[in-house]
Order: structure tokens, then C-alpha cells, then sequence
């Protein structure tokens, strides 16, 4: 499969940039104009991309109250999977305003659906990519549907066994789209250090021979960062205003000074990383002249034999080389000689 995919003049993959996503999620809080200014602040922050995600209440479950619907454990516990659903999702006739904001101040929107009809709402509003949430990647049907609109795919895959990512990965190929991005993914939330396993980043790059990221519930920027030393290409993280306006998805997001802090993380990462090279930066030519080399450190007159009593190994660096000091002990001074004079071959027969 590729090893770059391309979001409307952008490439993302191998040799470029990470592609840093803000995840919205519920964090506009039921308010739209808070939403817009989630996308602005992202903006603002550093990210490339703001996400929502595209479903009701009725397109993920059924009203029910039975305990098969119930959550009695993590963040949401006691909650009923319907009402949480109610609180949590971005209304259908925001979104082509949220895009239309996004396109003007130039930062790319991306969503996740989670049926059949919000895919094709999503290619009604002209959508560029889609994401596959980590609780979708088992629901083959829907994995295909959004394969055969031809368009990239950034597909998590928290709590997937190796064989069902082969099976995710294999219904897009089936639809011979093979503009495919996997990001591990911790679906706990918060998602704590040992349970993340960012190694198997590369692993996922290795096996798939895909762009491969992070999907990030954890708390901090430690796991995005680390992602990146490892090969993620794309890092998403959820995002908002803060975290005091409660919400569904508030106390495991990013604020706006934290998201810029591991933007500017990142990046500072990625120039470190660089590339395999042994050249002398210009930077580190100034220091060279700081390595030892052998000098004269007592006053030795012509025809003197070099001893250690009168050349040593010391900084800085002006002289001959140390490796070159076994070789002219017991050789004689070609001229007068000053204490604290760099040796050179000029000085030695």
C-alpha cells in the first residue's frame, strides 16, 4: 500500500510532516458557537485538521434501558449508551457551517461517521477523508461503504486484535483504495502510560506497509511525543476550550496552551529525529576546537626529544591529532619550541 496519502494539496507520510488532528468530539457542549471557536482555537494552537463526528442517537443504538445498555464502569459509568449518545453528538445541520469555517480560515475538516447515512451526508457536504473510529474497525460493512467512495481513510485501532486490523485493512484494499492510514489506539479514557504500547507503531508500519500515528486519550503529551520518535505520522488528540465546561469528553482533552505546547513539541522532535549524517554541523565546528590534540607544555630546544615530560594530550584542539602521540615520543625537535605551542609536523623529524 502507499506509504504517502494526499488530503487536498497535502501529502502525509513518509518524509513529510506529522499531520496533527484536533479532535472535537463532544466538546462544543450542545453550544455551536462554541464549536466554532473550538475550530479557530485549534487553529491558532498548531493543529492541520479539526474533527467532528457524524451520528445520532438513533444511528448508534436503540432507546433503550435494559443493563445490555447500560455502562457501569470508566468515565461514562451510569450512563445509558442512548442518552449518552444525546449529549454527546454534533447536530447534522451544524456541520456544513463548521466546514464552511474550517475551509475559510484554512484548516482541513475531517469527521467520523458511523453508518451508512452519515457517510452519505458526509460526501454531500464534500468531505476530502473520512476517520474510522476504534469501536467501528470490527463493522466490516461500514469499512467498505467508506472504502468505495474512493476517498483517504485514517482508521484507529484501539481494541483490535492483529487478526480483525487484517480484516479492516483487507475490506478497504477489497475496494481497491489503498489510501490507508492506522493509528494505535488506547480505548480507554483516560488512556494511561502501560496499557499504550506505542511500539507497536512501527510494528503496524511494518506488517501493513501503511502510514501509521497515534490516536491519543491520554492525558498529557508524553504518548504523542514518543509516537513520533517512533514513526507516527499522524497524531490526534481531543480538544477543547477547557476542561471546566463538562461534557462527555472534557476530562481527557487537550486545552489550547497544552495542544500548542506538544505542537511545538512535536516539531522541535521532528527536527531532532532528522535524518543519518555524520556531518559536521556549524553549529559543532565551533566547539571542535575545543577536542584534545598534542601541545608542547615545556620549552624544548632544537634537537630535543619529544618525552612525555614535554608534549602532552590536552585541549584544546590546535595540534596534531592524539592518535599521533605514540608515534613521535622519541623523535627530535626540528626547531625552538615555546611552552604552550601546538605541535605540528613541521616541529618534528
Amino acid at each position: 500500500m502507499n506509504k504517502t496519502i494526499k488530503i487536498k494539496d497535502r501529502l502525509i507520510g513518509e518524509g513529510q510532516p506529522t499531520y496533527i488532528i484536533a479532535e472535537m468530539s463532544a466538546n462544543h457542549a450542545g453550544d455551536f458557537n462554541r464549536a466554532i471557536e473550538i475550530i479557530h482555537a485549534a487553529k491558532e494552537s498548531g493543529a492541520d485538521c479539526i474533527k467532528i463526528q457524524t451520528y445520532t442517537p438513533d444511528t448508534m443504538t436503540i432507546d433503550c434501558d435494559k443493563e445490555y445498555f447500560r455502562i457501569t464502569k470508566g468515565t461514562w459509568k451510569g450512563e445509558n449508551l442512548y442518552s449518552l449518545y444525546k449529549k454527546a453528538y454534533t447536530p447534522w445541520e451544524w456541520q456544513a457551517r463548521l466546514k464552511e469555517e474550517a475551509d475559510k480560515i484554512g484548516i482541513d475538516f475531517l469527521s467520523t461517521p458511523f453508518d451508512k447515512t452519515a457517510v452519505d451526508f458526509l460526501e454531500e457536504l464534500g468531505i476530502d477523508f473520512y476517520k474510522i473510529a476504534s469501536f467501528e474497525v470490527v463493522d466490516i460493512p461500514l469499512i467498505k461503504y467508506v472504502a468505495s467512495k474512493g476517498k483517504p481513510i485514517i482508521m484507529s485501532t484501539g481494541m483490535a486484535t492483529l487478526g480483525e486490523i487484517e480484516e479492516a485493512v483487507n475490506a478497504v484494499k477489497s475496494q481497491g483504495n489503498e489510501k490507508l492510514c492506522l493509528l494505535k489506539c488506547s480505548s480507554a479514557y483516560p488512556a494511561v502510560p502501560e496499557d499504550m504500547n506505542l511500539k507497536t507503531i512501527k510494528y503496524l508500519e511494518e506488517v501493513f506497509g501503511v502510514i501509521v500515528g497515534l490516536s491519543d486519550h491520554s492525558l498529557g503529551s508524553v504518548g504523542a511525543v514518543t509516537a513520533v520518535v517512533l514513526g507516527a505520522k499522524v497524531v490526534e488528540k481531543h480538544f477543547c476550550i477547557s476542561r471546566e465546561i463538562e461534557n462527555p469528553d472534557s476530562s481527557f482533552s487537550m486545552e489550547p496552551h497544552e495542544f500548542k505546547k506538544m505542537v511545538e513539541d512535536i516539531r522541535a522532535v521532528e527536527r531532532a529525529i532528522g535524518k543519518v549524517s555524520f556531518k559536521v554541523s556549524q553549529r559543532e565546528e565551533i566547539s571542535r576546537v575545543f577536542r584534545r590534540s598534542i601541545f608542547i607544555v615545556k620549552d624544548i630546544k632544537k634537537g630535543e626529544v619529544f618525552s612525555e615530560e614535554n608534549i602532552r594530550v590536552i585541549r584544546p584542539g590546535y595540534g596534531l591529532a592524539p592518535k599521533y602521540y605514540e608515534d613521535i615520543l622519541g623523535k627530535t625537535a626540528s626547531k625552538d619550541i615555546e611552552r604552550g605551542t601546538p605541535l605540528d609536523w613541521s616541529m618534528v623529524i
